[in-house]
Parts: structure tokens; sequence; C-alpha cells
């Protein structure tokens, strides 16, 4: 009796671990999908695995077989390509959020960035400037853009500091090993940074619009599952919670600079 219930458990456990679905995520949602993911969970039994990287790099992961069975990506075009290629389901395309770009600084920076806004990187106090790498990740490309933009990108250049993503560029100037970055809303908004430091937001007509969305992958094993779980990201629950960490369609920034 007590070998069948052992089998049975063994068997349970197998169903179980074949059901997890894993998300392919852009790394500006590091914080943000975590407790959408535990919310799902507990409210559906599901178990969701993330997996967090620039959007670039998790596009090209997928064309090479990476057994993903969702894609959250900082930039629309990525999906757009892997529906393109037949790598993803037209019908399961979601924007979900316009990303917002922020000039990031520690509490005890001395520049002043609601006086400054960006040129606030021209101080010389601003040894090193963390961007994420505009090779792959959306936001480098954006905090390029905005750098250009406002024409002090060449008087900057040598003071970039490239993280492989944007969690990796809020990370360098978190921990001091950069005067200032530009990050992401949702890592300005996050736990582990929030009282950190404060914030200047890079306004939206300085860099291209950062639509964000999510797709079912095709080669997906869970389609349902996958499916079911980009429906709830539709849900009053889902988008309150993508809010809180600055997520919205509108690209609309309702927080203030924090002092």
């Amino acid at each position: 009796m007590l070998k069948f219930l052992a089998l049975v458990l063994l068997i349970t456990d197998a169903f179980a671990a074949g059901q997890e679905i894993v998300v392919a995520a852009a790394a500006d949602m590091n914080a943000a999908l975590p407790p959408i993911v535990a919310a799902y969970t507990t409210k559906t039994g599901q178990p969701v695995k993330l997996s967090f990287g620039a959007s670039g790099n998790l596009t090209n992961q997928i064309r090479n077989g990476a057994p993903f069975d969702v894609f959250f990506s900082a930039d629309e075009e990525y999906p757009r390509q892997l529906i393109a290629q037949g790598l993803a389901s037209k019908d399961t395309l979601y924007r979900y959020a316009v990303g917002r770009l922020v000039l990031w600084v520690p509490n005890d920076s001395p520049l002043d960035l609601n006086k400054l806004g960006i040129k606030a990187l021209l101080e010389v106090s601003v040894r090193k400037i963390s961007i994420a790498n505009p090779n792959t990740a959306p936001y480098g490309r954006a905090a390029e853009a905005a750098l250009r933009h406002f024409q002090i990108y060449d008087q900057v250049a040598g003071r970039l500091v490239l993280g492989e993503n944007v969690s990796q560029a809020a990370q360098f100037v978190e921990s001091g090993n950069a005067q200032a970055g530009l990050i992401a809303l949702s890592h300005a908004l996050a736990p582990a940074m929030k009282d950190k430091g404060r914030y200047w937001p890079v306004p939206l007509d300085a860099y291209p619009a950062l639509n964000q969305a999510a797709v079912v992958l095709s080669r997906s094993k869970q389609q349902d599952a996958a499916r079911k779980f980009l429906e709830y990201l539709r849900t009053p629950e889902a988008t309150s919670l993508l809010s809180s960490y600055g997520f919205n369609l509108s690209g609309g920034n309702t927080q203030t600079e924090k002092h």
C-alpha cells in the first residue's frame, strides 16, 4: 500500500512538473512579474518559472529552440518578428504597457535632477553612467536615443558603462559602480531601489516608444496553460500590479521625483 501511495505521489509530482510553464521576460519586469506570478499560482495552482534577460538575447534564444512558453518583450518588434518567423502565435500578441526611461541617482548624490534634468550627466562628479547595452536591450537603445536627443551623447559616451540588460544597468548605479543610470521606471519603483535614490522621468518624446508586448510561443507544449496565464495579465488584479511598477498603456508617469 505504501509503495502504491509513493508511486501515486511520484506520478502526481511528475504531472505537476510537466504543467509548469516557463516565461521569458525582459529584465525590466524582474520586480513586477514575481508578485503577479505568485498571485496567479495562488489563484490557479499553476506553477510558473521566470527567466529574465535582454529582449534581444531572449529572442535569439527562442530562435535557437529555448523551451519557453511565453515571451514578454520590452520592444514589441521582437514578438512581431517571431510571429513572422512562425515562432509565436499572432492571436496571442498583447501589448501590456509602454515602458518609461528615467535618470536615477542615489540619495547621497549632489545632483539636482529637478533643476538639471538629463544635463546633470555633464557634471564632473558623474564619472560613470550606466545604461543597458543598446545592441540587445530596448532600454539601452532608448537611453542612447535620449542622450542624442538632448545633444550630450558625444560628451558622455566615454563614461558609459553597459549592462547586459537594464536590470544590470540598475545594479551598477545602485551599487555605486556608476554615479547615475538611465534605467527603467519599474526598477526605480521596485522595493530594492525605491528608498535608495531619486529619479527624473526622461520625456517621452526623447526616445522611441517602448511598446512592450507578450506572446505565446509556437513551440510551447503547454499552449492552454500559457494562454491562460497571458489572459490573466488583462485582469484588473494583474494590471493594478503592473501599474504599481509604472507599467501602463499610456506611457504616462503618475510618479514624481523622489526627494
